[in-house]
């Protein structure tokens, strides 16, 4: 199994949304990319971490590419905005691939750049290392799951 970890706003509908991809066998939500020792939401929500939520998947590469993921990303957000998505604001909703390798790293940037075709505004996604991982708070895993609800920002398309 391998790890991939992607930000793109609020994590309960990106965590939704990765969970149909075959060859997904594990998702966590959870904080990176930030300063803050083990975050709490509210902290993260503050402002002043520097965390994103994100979500931190390990797949069956044998069953699905890193840069299918990638790709399921850049389909499932709007890369153009800076730190937001939809009706979520700040540091903490920000699009970003956090990368467990120098592989990762390559096929994440030309991802990307073949993305950008698509958006008439450039990409802001960043591409940086995994850093630290937090896991969130017990109930926000699986949220969309557990309540119905939760797919905030991102429309419901079948993968």
């Amino acid at each position: 199994m391998e790890q991939a970890c992607f930000a793109a706003g609020c994590f309960w509908g990106v965590q939704y949304y990765f969970d149909q991809v075959p060859g997904v066998v594990k998702s966590e939500v959870g904080y990176t990319g930030g300063d803050t020792e083990d975050p709490t939401y509210e902290e993260v929500c503050s402002h002043t971490t520097g965390h994103a939520e994100a979500v931190l998947l390990e797949f069956d590469a044998s069953k699905v590419s890193y840069e299918t993921l990638c790709k399921h990303f850049f389909r499932l957000h709007d890369p153009t905005q800076l730190n937001r998505q939809g009706p979520d604001i700040g540091d903490n909703y920000r699009s970003a691939i956090f990368y467990v390798n120098e592989d990762q790293k390559v096929v994440a940037e030309q991802v990307r750049d073949a993305s950008q075709a698509a958006f008439k505004e450039p990409i802001v996604t960043q591409i940086e290392p995994l850093g630290p991982f937090y896991q969130a708070e017990e109930y926000h895993q699986k949220y969309a799951e557990k309540t119905g609800r939760g797919m905030c920002h991102i429309p419901y398309q079948p993968v």
